[in-house]
Order: structure tokens, then C-alpha cells, then sequence
């Protein structure tokens, strides 16, 4: 189990034994990511690499440059309001629409709602041209609850789609925003 927390804009990493009777559960094959205590939850394939970086947090399916795709996070902690009516669909329409890379297409917006949050997210095809031409996709999502607002994205190369669309499937299901965990040995939360 790790916990990261900044300082000084640079990330601590604790590793901290699971007491027996912890509460953090996961699919087969994912580890459970977490950060600032809970703001930000998901699960990730469990043997994908970590790389902290200054204002975000990325998972690598291999180490680089032998990666072939990408999930990227970042998160604030908004002040406290109510946000129920911040224009998520308008503002990840905006990014889309503002991509610079060579999009050839780019879906609808579907709506995730929970109980305590509202999440959105669209994809988008385009030729990356870092090498050779190739087709890739990117999935950006936008979530909001609890006051806390993230962006995630992740960036995989069309051939292989039928074997991380499900990664992306379960990061959506599993996201969880403001669920402050008390003990990290446990997993026990408490809500914001």
C-alpha cells in the first residue's frame, strides 16, 4: 500500500503494511490508486508502472520507451461550494474541440452519475505521426464531486483498444472522488 502526498512539489511515497482485516478490495489484476488521503480513487492494472510527475500522476503499461499507452491524472481541491451546476459537458466539449492533435474523430459525451459525484467523458481518434503514422485514441474524463475536481486521460493505440477499453471500463466504474480514508493500513473512509 502506498500513499503519496506533496511537498514542496515533490511526492512522498510510504509504504505501509495492510493490517489482516483491511477493507481495500479490488478486481482481480488491478491495484487500488489513491491519492491526498482519498480525494482521488480508482483502480489500475496491477502490474502497470507508476510515475509521479510534478502536477500529475501517470500509469505506464510498460517502462519507456517501451509503453504503449498511457493513463494520466490530475486533480484540485476546489473550495467548498455547491458545483452541481459547473458546466462539465460544455467544458469537456471545449477540450475536445481544442485538441491539437491530428483528430479524425471524436464521440459523444457520456454521463456517469453517482451518488456524490458527476463524471463525463468522450473519446477522440487521431493519427499520431511521432514515428511512423499510426491511428491512436484518447479518452478524456472530467469528474466533480465532493469538491474535488479531476482530469483523467488515456491515450492507447487503436489495434490494441479490445484489450485496454476494458482498463478504461474499470478506472470509470471504480473512480471515487472525496472519500477521505482515515487509515491506510485499513482502508477505512469517512466521507468529506
Amino acid at each position: 500500500m502506498a500513499k503519496g502526498k506533496k511537498s514542496n512539489l515533490r511526492w512522498i511515497k510510504e509504504t505501509l503494511e495492510l493490517k489482516p482485516d483491511h477493507r481495500w478490495e479490488s478486481p482481480s489484476g488491478y491495484k487500488i490508486f489513491v491519492a491526498n488521503r482519498g480525494a482521488v480513487r480508482f483502480n489500475v492494472p496491477q502490474n502497470w508502472v507508476f510515475e509521479p510527475q510534478e502536477k500529475s500522476f501517470k500509469f505506464l503499461d510498460q517502462k519507456p520507451p517501451k509503453d504503449d499507452c498511457c493513463l494520466e491524472v490530475s486533480f484540485n481541491q476546489l473550495p467548498p461550494n455547491d458545483w452541481s451546476e459547473f458546466p462539465l459537458k460544455r467544458t469537456l466539449r471545449k477540450v475536445i474541440d481544442e485538441d491539437s492533435r491530428n483528430v479524425i474523430e471524436k464521440s459523444k459525451i457520456y454521463t456517469v452519475q453517482r451518488q456524490t459525484a458527476r463524471i463525463v467523458w468522450a473519446e477522440i481518434k487521431f493519427i499520431d505521426t511521432q514515428a511512423e503514422p499510426r491511428e491512436a485514441y484518447s479518452r478524456i474524463c472530467i469528474g466533480l464531486g465532493s469538491n474535488v475536481q479531476c482530469l483523467i486521460t488515456f491515450d492507447y493505440w487503436v489495434d490494441q483498444a479490445e484489450q485496454l477499453t476494458p482498463v478504461w471500463d474499470e478506472v470509470i466504474r471504480s473512480l471515487t472522488l472525496g472519500l477521505y480514508i482515515r487509515d491506510p493500513r485499513t482502508g477505512l473512509a469517512f466521507p468529506d
